[in-house]
């Protein structure tokens, strides 16, 4: 049976490629690796906790310190008294900085929205990598261990690393259209994933040297990369002169199945927070209107849980590997690259096949379900590299492929409704509560993590997963029904038109 096609969705698809130029090409890698870079610091922290837990506990636990110098600076210096409380305090600094980050994305969004997020952005990565500098390596040269000094670093880096992500995904939307955003944003959220297997590479390949050189090599790359943004980086087609890639026919189109509300015929007239258009300077939107817009609650709960799990895979997976496996630390960070590997690949397809659909919801669920089953297999995984390698990277398609989407497609999506047309200075800020709300889950995640795990084991953290990506599912199910309503209609309207 053949269905017929709308000529509107025949020209977008027509010019699906025509409508990019190089200037899309080098906001796509600025914004990409400028994130990348973010992810790969973080990274450098969590590739690094076997050496700082060493580091930070006494002498008599730790041979190779012993052996240099017994009696010497150390022993004055330690912080724990065993790696289980060095563990415990890790797991504290993972959760500041996540509450920190979650608290900075709330403010950054509506920052980039105000300000020039080419300098927004320029001074996160910039002061973070100085933040980092400080804390990992200056600290060590010094031989300063202070758990106070720790702790108020970590809610600085936090702070500062908030900016990049809203403002990314704002200058993102600007200049990519809702033609094919799925897998344009699918293939773009892989940065985070690329910053991972950057940092896990950067850290091993110097941390025979101390793990302060990890911090000291990821905060110069990360610096560098600031100043190339400050001086590169276009945050929208408007500066060059020219219109943003979303005209109002495609944002039409493509809006209709992804977002839209109950009253699809009346959703301007009756419920519309778009300013004038006779305004020259669209206004940025304020936060309770952002967190009134269709679906921004429900995808920022269910990004809470998802992110719950796919961040605890971030900090604590080179951890697991060496302590439940014995593996060596440089060896379990470079095997964690592959549940990375898995989360490229699962946003780029899924992403894909979400533009097909027309539908985001369904393809998120379908992939939750098979996490549930992959999340069960990988607790099981046997001593062995290569079949641990295999079930990782399923477990990050199917956990970190929906996580790109959400943090990403989906945060564009409803940063750019038709109800906001006339503000797309909504972006960063819809983009800072998605990313803030799931920040706030996955701090709250990494206390339970390591309380879980310290009373029932390993085997109980991961039957926390499980929990949380059902919770998942059980708030796109909304979302979900609310998406096939239109489709509903439609076929209804046919068969009585018929």
């Amino acid at each position: 049976m053949d269905f017929p096609v709308s000529p509107r969705r025949v020209a977008t698809r027509r010019g699906f490629f025509s409508q990019y130029t190089h200037h899309h090409l080098v906001v796509f890698l600025l914004t990409f690796f400028s994130y990348a870079l973010l992810h790969a610091s973080r990274k450098a922290f969590s590739n690094v906790k076997v050496s700082i837990s060493n580091q930070w506990t006494p002498s008599d636990l730790n041979t190779s310190v012993f052996n240099v110098d017994p009696n010497g600076i150390w022993n004055g210096n330690s912080l724990f008294p065993n790696h289980e409380s060095a563990t415990i305090f890790l797991g504290l600094l993972d959760t500041i900085f996540l509450f920190s980050y979650a608290v900075g994305l709330f403010v950054s969004g509506i920052i980039g929205d105000r300000l020039n997020m080419r300098y927004v952005l320029t001074f996160g990565m910039c002061l973070s990598a100085v933040t980092m500098f400080v804390f990992g390596t200056v600290t060590e040269w010094l031989h300063f261990y202070n758990k106070i000094f720790y702790c108020l670093m970590w809610v600085i880096n936090g702070l500062l690393q908030s900016t990049g992500w809203p403002c990314v995904v704002a200058v993102m939307g600007n200049w990519f259209g809702k033609a094919g955003r799925g897998v344009v944003f699918g293939l773009w959220s892989a940065c985070a994933s690329v910053g991972n297997i950057l940092g896990a590479f950067l850290a091993s390949s110097v941390l025979q040297y101390g793990y302060e050189y990890a911090f000291l090599v990821t905060a110069s790359v990360q610096f560098a990369g600031g100043l190339v943004i400050f001086f590169g980086l276009v945050t929208t087609p408007k500066e060059l002169g020219e219109e943003e890639s979303e005209n109002v026919e495609q944002e039409e189109e493509a809006n209709r199945p992804l977002i839209s509300g109950d009253n699809e015929g009346d959703s301007e007239s009756s419920y519309s927070i778009q300013a004038p258009e006779t305004a020259s300077q669209p206004k940025a939107i304020g936060f309770v209107q952002a967190c009134c817009l269709p679906g921004v609650l429900l995808y920022s709960l269910a990004y809470a849980c998802l992110k719950l799990v796919n961040y605890s895979f971030f900090f604590w997976l080179p951890f697991y590997l060496s302590i439940n496996f014995h593996w060596k630390e440089a060896e379990a960070d470079q095997l964690s690259i592959w549940y990375d590997i898995g989360g490229i690949v699962g946003g780029t397809i899924q992403g894909f096949i979400s533009d097909l659909m027309e539908k985001r919801s369904p393809v998120l669920a379908i992939s939750l379900l098979f996490a549930v089953g992959s999340l069960f297999g990988y607790s099981r995984s046997p001593n062995s590299k290569p079949i641990n390698a295999v079930l990782m990277a399923i477990t990050g398609f199917f956990i970190g492929g929906p996580s790109n989407m959400i943090s990403s497609a989906i945060s564009a999506d409803l940063g750019r409704q038709e109800m906001v047309r006339g503000s797309s200075e909504a972006l960063a800020t819809v983009t800072g509560i998605v990313d803030g709300t799931g920040s706030v889950g996955a701090a709250l995640g990494q206390v339970l993590v390591s309380v879980i795990q310290g009373s029932l084991g390993w085997m109980w953290v991961f039957y926390f997963f499980i929990l949380m990506t059902f919770l998942t599912i059980v708030f796109i199910i909304p979302l979900i029904v609310r998406e096939m309503r239109p489709a509903v209609r439609n076929r209804r309207t046919s068969r009585l038109a018929g």
